[in-house]
C-alpha cells in the first residue's frame, strides 16, 4: 500500500469527458438519457474533481447516473450502500481478526514485536468501498448511495475521505488517492445532510423528467410499444403523480408500465388496463384506490 510518503500530494481527478456534450452523448449510448442540466453538472464535476451529490425521489435515475457514468469512462464502480448502523468497518476498512488470530498462534516462539508487525500489514487488512476507492490507479468510480440513510456520525468519515482524498489507517499511516475516483452521493432526502458535506459537493436535483424527456426514455427502454401508447402512459403516470399520493410512480415505474402494455398485448390505455395493471406503477392499496376513484382517462 503507498501512503503520503510515497504519493505526491493532492492527486488530481483524470478528466473523462471533454465537453459537456459529449457527457450527454456518450450517457445516451449507455442507455442513460441525460437532460442538459444533468450532462452538465456531471462534466463540471469531472472537470473540477468535485464529488457530486445527487437528491431526488426515488426512482428518478440517480443510481443509474452513476453506473452510466462508470460504463462510458471505462471505470470500476465501487458501491457503498448506506444504511442506519453503516460505520467505519463496513464503509472503509477492518482488519481479518480470524486470520490474524491464526498468524498468532502460529507464531507462538516470535516476540510480540515480531508478530505485531506482521498482524498489522497489508495481508490482514480488509479494505471496504472508501478505501477501495482511492487506492490503485485504475480508474473508480466511487458510488455512495442513499447517504441520508446512513447515521449522521458516518457524515464526519466522508468529510475526511471527500476533502483530501486520503483515509487513515493508525496502524500503517495515511493513504492518499494517486488517482482521485469520481464520486456520486444519491440521498432520497430522508434526513437533512451537514452543510459541511454539501459544500464539498456539487449538487444536483433529479427530479421527474418533462413529459418529451420521459417518451424517449420509454422509447429507450421498452422500445416494442407504439408511439402512440408511449405518450399515452407518460401522460397518464404525469396525472398520477399531480394527485396527493403516498408515494408517486417513479419513472423506472413507468418504465415497468410500458414493459406490461407489452407483456398484456394491448394496444391503447383504456380504463380496464389502467384498472387491471395499476399496482406496477402505485404500490400501496390507498394509492390504488385513490387512482380508481379519480382518475379520468378522458381528460388526460
Amino acid at each position: 500500500m503507498r501512503t503520503s510518503e510515497d504519493v505526491a500530494d493532492g492527486a488530481a481527478a483524470a478528466g473523462h469527458f471533454a465537453s459537456v456534450d459529449e457527457v450527454e452523448a456518450r450517457l445516451a449510448e449507455a442507455g442513460y438519457l441525460a437532460s442538459p442540466a444533468v450532462a452538465t453538472t456531471v462534466y463540471l464535476a469531472d472537470r473540477l474533481g468535485k464529488p457530486l451529490l445527487i437528491e431526488g425521489p426515488a426512482g428518478v435515475g440517480k443510481t443509474e447516473l452513476a453506473k452510466a457514468v462508470a460504463e462510458v469512462a471505462g471505470a470500476r464502480l465501487v458501491r457503498l450502500q448506506c444504511y442506519e448502523g453503516v460505520d467505519e468497518a463496513r464503509a472503509l476498512y477492518e482488519w481479518n481478526h480470524a486470520k490474524q488470530l491464526l498468524r498468532i498462534t502460529a507464531g507462538r516462539d516470535e516476540s510480540w514485536d515480531e508478530t505485531r508487525t506482521d498482524i498489522f500489514s497489508e495481508e490482514f487488512l480488509l479494505a471496504r468501498p472508501l478505501l477501495t476507492a482511492i487506492r490503485g490507479r485504475d480508474p473508480k468510480v466511487l458510488l455512495i448511495d442513499e447517504v441520508d440513510k446512513a447515521d449522521v456520525e458516518v457524515e464526519g468519515l466522508l468529510l475526511e475521505v471527500l476533502s483530501d482524498f486520503q483515509v487513515t489507517v493508525p496502524e500503517l499511516g495515511t493513504v492518499r488517492a494517486e488517482r482521485r475516483p469520481f464520486v456520486v452521493l444519491t440521498s432520497n432526502a430522508a434526513r437533512e445532510l451537514s452543510e459541511a458535506l454539501r459544500r464539498r459537493c456539487l449538487f444536483l436535483h433529479i427530479g421527474f423528467p418533462e413529459e418529451e424527456l420521459e417518451q424517449r426514455i420509454v422509447r429507450l427502454k421498452a422500445p416494442g410499444l407504439d408511439a402512440a401508447l408511449t405518450a399515452s402512459v407518460v401522460r397518464v403516470v404525469g396525472a398520477l403523480r399531480a394527485m396527493d399520493l403516498r408515494k408517486a410512480p417513479s419513472v423506472a415505474e413507468t418504465v415497468d408500465w410500458a414493459r406490461t402494455l407489452l407483456a398484456l398485448g394491448a394496444d391503447t390505455l383504456d380504463e380496464s388496463v389502467v384498472r387491471r395493471s395499476l399496482g406496477v406503477v402505485l404500490k400501496h392499496q390507498e394509492d390504488v384506490a385513490k387512482a380508481a376513484a379519480k382518475l379520468d382517462l378522458d381528460a388526460v
